[in-house]
């Protein structure tokens, strides 16, 4: 697959203000980790090669497991992730799925029972933000590099 064009060069000006948006959610009150979490689930389910490997690989240097990220698509099956990982990826799930699931009240309620109001609107932003990202990465498809 080649990429179709350089979304970079083709709208600086939209770039800078995903720029300035992906700079914004990176410093609210969500940890960097569980950002990542949330990235890498995103870009999955969004089928976003680039973004999952970008967010695989900038999560593993941060100190992540591997074996943590590998069950990153199967989360639910897993013990790996502790109940305020767990609402954040179903949060992440619910919003990226919007047209499939509308954000059922059960994923809402458990959301409120680990994020302040604050960090459920940082939490939404954040995945907005990958959502976005995804949707420029796959529609013109940049791909990871080796």
């Amino acid at each position: 697959m080649s990429p179709r064009l350089d979304y970079y060069s083709a709208s600086p000006k939209a770039m800078k203000a995903m720029i300035a948006m992906e700079a914004l959610t990176s410093n609210l009150s969500i940890e960097a980790p569980l950002l990542q979490l949330i990235k890498i689930r995103a870009s999955q389910l969004n089928g976003c090669a680039f973004c999952t490997d970008m967010h695989s690989v900038d999560a593993r240097r941060a100190g992540e497991s591997d074996r943590r990220l590998y069950a990153i698509a199967v989360w639910r099956d897993s013990g790996f992730f502790n109940p305020r990982e767990r609402a954040a990826l179903d949060w992440a799930e619910a919003v990226t799925l919007l047209a499939d699931s509308h954000v059922p009240d059960d994923v809402y309620q458990q959301a409120r029972a680990q994020f302040s109001e604050v960090e459920l609107v940082d939490l939404t932003m954040a995945v907005s933000t990958i959502n976005c990202w995804n949707r420029l990465a796959v529609s013109f498809r940049q791909t990871p590099s080796d």
